[in-house]
């Protein structure tokens, strides 16, 4: 179903409320990654090229104490933005009264305005979390339209996504939010064969649904990571220290029969005696010693995925391979990542998190046909759930 785009609106002379998703990481006032608020650029310069004036509401992390105020102020992400688009951005301190409505009114045609973190709301009685309704009505008064840009949150109903469109005639998608249900959705729906998945992380449990749902659309599914264990478990080799779910041994077991050889286990693991860089581990082929934790695949494993990955049409990698943030057993990750940047007329997705990261530090992230904005929305949008802040955007 396609949905309304900003494009499709006219924006000149409309005050026009855009939800982006400027969550990036801040410490001590000082930003550690601006790419989500680059991503929200194209979306921004239209509507403020097209004469519309441009309102950004976002949140920035969990408010749980007004400590969490100090230290999570969108005024730092106003001043960065204000270099990205080299032209002033006013900030106002304030998620609700005179001050922000004085500020709206006063907008020209073209100017910008960055209203501060909508989870202030959440202090008393999580207003923007939970999507009170009296939030979202007031929200949506300030503006004349409604664009979702912030695919990161489209997995959750927030007064600031669901709140605002529901009080709103129509709500129309950014670019970033259609370039994401675009790839994300083709590959899950129209892929080019061979479809391969790429599934790493800790836990079983996150990714069952994901699994499940691409069983039958997907020609391999590989599993790296720590889930990995749980299903050596469940074909009845020994883990060690190794992270296993035993509630999901089962579950695990149900899924290799019912996958057979579209499922692709690692043949072989780096085990540590300790969850350190630095402590003692080797290679070792099936069945893990005790006293061991597996913490990485092994060459052969990286081999055998490479082999899988040779020609592959349609790639979405979503999770480490192993303990990614330990160069002792980041080399799984890092070699997926670099078999996928050199895969030729392939659609490659990546979706979020250290996946995201490991893209950045191999350099191949232009490489990659889309890496997208939002870990957990990507997940739910793979298991096949009906996101949120997408079903609330208007179809065309």
């Amino acid at each position: 179903m396609a949905k309304l785009i900003v494009s499709d609106l006219d924006v000149t002379d409309k005050k026009v409320l855009i939800r982006v998703d400027f969550n990036v990481p801040i410490k001590d006032g000082v930003i550690g990654d601006d790419n989500r608020i680059v991503a929200a650029l194209p979306t921004i310069n239209y509507v403020i090229d097209n004469g519309g004036k441009a309102i950004l509401l976002s949140h920035l992390g969990r408010i749980k104490t007004e400590e969490d105020k100090a230290k999570l102020s969108l005024r730092p992400v106003a001043e960065r933005l204000s270099e990205l688009l080299k032209k002033p951005v006013t900030f106002v301190p304030a998620t609700r009264g005179k001050e922000l409505e004085d500020a709206i009114n006063n907008m020209k045609d073209g100017d910008v305005l960055v209203m501060e973190n909508t989870r202030f709301e959440d202090l008393d009685g999580k207003k923007e979390s939970k999507n009170d309704p009296e939030l979202g009505k007031y929200w949506a008064s300030l503006g004349d339209l409604y664009v979702n840009d912030a695919f990161g949150t489209a997995h959750r109903a927030h007064a600031s996504n669901v709140g605002i469109s529901s009080n709103m005639p129509q709500a129309a998608a950014g670019f970033l939010m259609e370039k994401e249900i675009k790839f994300l959705g083709d590959a899950v729906e129209n892929p080019r064969h061979p479809f391969v998945a790429i599934l790493g992380g800790a836990k079983v449990s996150d990714k069952i649904g994901v699994i499940s749902n691409l069983l039958n659309k997907a020609d391999k599914i590989i599993v790296g990571g720590g889930m990995t264990y749980t299903f050596y478990a469940a074909k009845g080799l020994t883990v060690g220290k190794s992270l296993v779910e035993t509630d999901k041994i089962d579950l695990a077991k149900q899924i290799m029969a019912e996958a057979g050889d579209k499922l692709v286990l690692p043949v072989d693991n780096v085990v540590a005696t300790e969850f350190a860089n630095d402590a003692p581990h080797k290679v070792v082929e099936g069945n893990i010693p005790d006293g061991y934790m597996a913490l990485d695949i092994g060459p052969k494993a990286i081999e055998d995925f490479k082999k899988v990955l040779a020609d592959a049409k349609t790639v979405v990698w979503n999770g480490p391979m192993g303990v990614f943030e330990m160069p002792n057993y980041a080399k799984g990750t890092l070699e997926i990542g670099k078999a996928l940047g050199e895969l030729k007329d392939a659609t490659t997705i990546i979706g979020g998190g250290d996946s995201t990261a490991a893209a950045k530090q191999l350099g191949i992230a232009p490489q990659i046909t889309h890496i997208s904005t939002g870990g957990g929305a990507s997940l739910e949008y793979l298991e096949g759930k009906e996101l949120p802040g997408i079903a609330a955007i208007t179809n065309k």
